[in-house]
């Protein structure tokens, strides 16, 4: 029996069709199969790969801590030198107000985190979610979803969450005393990369805080640089009273985080105490992984080369089956006719040697979102293969 049929009869499947190929090595931007064949990445592992696949300094810092100690004990109970330290990496790279690190072991763990936070902090149930919107796929996180195909099979779900539109007024003005929370991403994800208006962020910020509610902001895959600043709300100058992270937090080990400020996070440790736990949250070795990674990205000049490479993508990724295109930094998203003719070049992209995928809400929308490390010569490159498979399919 074929590894293909191994994976598809004994690892839970999420789709009837994976793209199932059996990659063997990855470094850089660039995947090997088990045949030796050659794929860029343009999806980066959804954004967990930002500084590319298997860095020197991650490997280390991982292969340093596994030699030391791996799980110790249910987290928050030891003083463990990888959390502290990222930890305070962390913190010292957010507003003051972002000082306290609560670490889970995914960004949907992070998101029902905060959730619980939202509603103990406050005393209240009310939370305001945006239509098209991803935050997660466990239970909580699943009611804030925003779409009703993904919803519907699971309920019921959370009470007292209303969804409406992104950058909207309504969502402003549906705010009042009752309201627990508010979450959002700063750049909506898989409505196909959505960013928002600069006033409505604001307007958002000054409503919550005018009626006692908490502002999430998700950059589970917003953050760590993918849109150009470490943190795409820094670019609207409006600070969350919690921030959602995950994906590249990890440096491509599993790790998720919901940060806020020590004053708001410690009424989880009382009434009820151990308001919220996690065994594996915080891993050791992930920490370890996620700051190296950080490091590394800190020390490069990627962060400053993001949006001359997104004007070379923009300027080269121009054909007439191309209905729009919206970008936020390294992180785009290429609008076709309908989701079958997205699929086939997608298809023969991969089959080129690029790997891309569409958006949940946004099928018709090809993904791209390479490693922050990518060259000039890779983005021309990539480019060519795209339009190539487009004039073929489009």
């Amino acid at each position: 029996m074929t590894n293909r049929q191994l994976f598809l009869n004994h690892v839970a499947q999420t789709s009837p069709s994976p793209i199932g190929l059996e990659i063997v090595k990855a470094a850089g931007i660039k995947m090997w199969d088990v045949n030796g064949k050659e794929y860029i990445d343009l999806i980066s592992g959804f954004s967990v790969c930002n500084i590319g696949h298997s860095n020197p300094k991650v490997i280390k810092a991982v292969k340093d801590q596994v030699e030391q100690y791996m799980h110790l004990i249910v987290y928050g109970e030891f003083i463990e030198t990888p959390q502290v330290a990222y930890a305070k990496l962390l913190a010292d790279h957010l507003p003051p107000s972002l000082n306290s690190v609560y670490f889970t072991n995914s960004g949907a763990e992070a998101t029902e985190g905060a959730m619980k936070l939202a509603k103990r902090a406050t005393g209240r149930s009310k939370i305001i979610a945006c239509n098209k919107a991803y935050h997660g796929s466990t239970q909580g996180a699943l009611s804030i979803m925003g779409d009703e195909y993904w919803r519907n099979s699971f309920r019921p779900l959370l009470p007292d969450v209303y969804h409406l539109d992104y950058n909207s007024i309504d969502l402003i003005n549906s705010i009042d005393g009752t309201t627990a929370c508010v979450i959002v991403e700063t750049v909506q994800a898989e409505s196909g990369v959505n960013k928002p208006g600069a006033e409505w962020l604001t307007a958002l910020r000054a409503k919550c805080s005018e009626n006692g509610a908490l502002l999430i902001f998700d950059e589970i895959q917003a953050g760590f640089g993918r849109t150009g600043s470490l943190w795409a709300f820094e670019q609207y100058e409006v600070v969350p009273d919690v921030l959602l992270l995950g994906k590249a937090l990890g440096g491509g080990m599993p790790l998720g985080a919901f940060i806020a400020d020590i004053q708001l996070m410690n009424t989880l440790t009382s009434n009820p105490v151990l308001g919220h736990i996690t065994t594996f949250g915080g891993h050791p070795v992930s920490c370890s992984a996620g700051m190296a990674a950080l490091k590394v990205l800190l020390e490069n000049n990627w962060l400053k080369e993001v949006q001359l490479k997104e004007q070379l993508f923009l300027s080269l990724l121009k054909h007439k089956s191309i209905k729009a295109v919206r970008s936020a930094g390294l992180w785009m998203a290429l609008e076709f006719e309908s989701f079958e003719v997205n699929k086939k070049i997608i298809d023969s992209c991969i089959e080129k040697g690029v790997v891309s995928d569409w958006f949940l809400f946004a099928p018709n929308c090809m993904r791209i979102a390479p490693p922050l490390i990518i060259s000039e010569e890779e983005i021309k490159t990539l480019s060519s293969v795209i339009l190539s498979c487009i004039e073929e399919n489009g």
